[in-house]
């Protein structure tokens, strides 16, 4: 069965190269989904002509604001313009519940007494575990990045298609593992030459890449180092509005 990934966002936390946060939208037959939801996530899917509508199922795997700021304007734009009927389900690390109606309530206060005319529920997923919400096992694992966001790494089996995702994260001994059999493995790489903490950088793609047994390698989260070095990689390199067919 056909599995389309777009990388509607496919920037850093900043912008780097005009490039938007982080949203991977994925449509299978039964279900669109998107992997992470940043800040400026409505941003990438108007300009690609696609209403949020058609999402059912958020998966977010850590709560910094470029991988999960823009579900607060979706919620809203759902109850107030776009007249949402149908259901939706948000599902992401420890702390998820409790973390996304602050930052609604930061964003648009007062937005809190709204409620939707749509079934909606908040999920939180154990590391480590496999999860089925809404016909996909999910597993998440433990990552390295600000610990205060509950990083994880994240891979997906939907239709048949496994999609892996490393998040924001440094080298862990879970990336082989994450990686392995993938039909698509995500991997961010944020710098070309150095190596900085809390991230995945092209120097960690060099001396583990003989372990990361994926059909297809994608970069994704490049910062201005790397976007000036994309050529310069054999891996391919995300930008806003690609799409791929598994």
């Amino acid at each position: 069965m056909s599995v389309t990934v777009t990388f509607a966002g496919s920037g850093d936390a900043f912008g780097s190269g005009g490039r938007l946060n982080t949203c991977i939208l994925v449509e299978a037959p039964d279900i669109c989904f998107a992997i992470d939801f940043g800040a400026s996530s409505l941003v990438a899917l108007n300009a690609l002509d696609i209403p949020h509508n058609r999402i059912d199922l958020i998966l977010l795997t850590h709560l910094h604001g470029d991988h999960c700021g823009g579900v607060s304007s979706l919620l809203i734009d759902a109850m107030l313009g776009a007249k949402r009927e149908t259901p939706l389900t948000i599902a992401g690390p420890k702390d998820t519940i409790v973390h996304l109606p602050k930052v609604q309530e930061a964003l648009f206060p007062g937005s809190g007494e709204m409620k939707p005319n749509f079934t909606f529920e908040t999920l939180e997923m154990e590391a480590m575990k496999p999860h089925e919400i809404k016909g996909l096992i999910v597993t998440t694992y433990p990552a390295i990045h600000t610990r205060a966001t509950n990083p994880t790494s994240m891979r997906v089996e939907v239709a048949g298609k496994v999609i892996s995702y490393t998040g924001d994260s440094a080298w862990t001994e879970h990336m082989p593992g994450l990686a392995r059999g993938a039909d698509l493995f995500i991997s961010e790489c944020y710098f070309f030459k150095k190596r900085v903490p809390f991230h995945m950088n092209y120097p960690d793609l060099e001396d583990h890449r003989h372990e990361l047994d994926a059909k297809r390698i994608v970069l994704t989260h490049l910062g201005p180092e790397m976007l000036r070095h994309k050529d310069d990689v054999q891996e391919d390199c995300a930008y806003d509005g690609l799409v791929i067919e598994l």
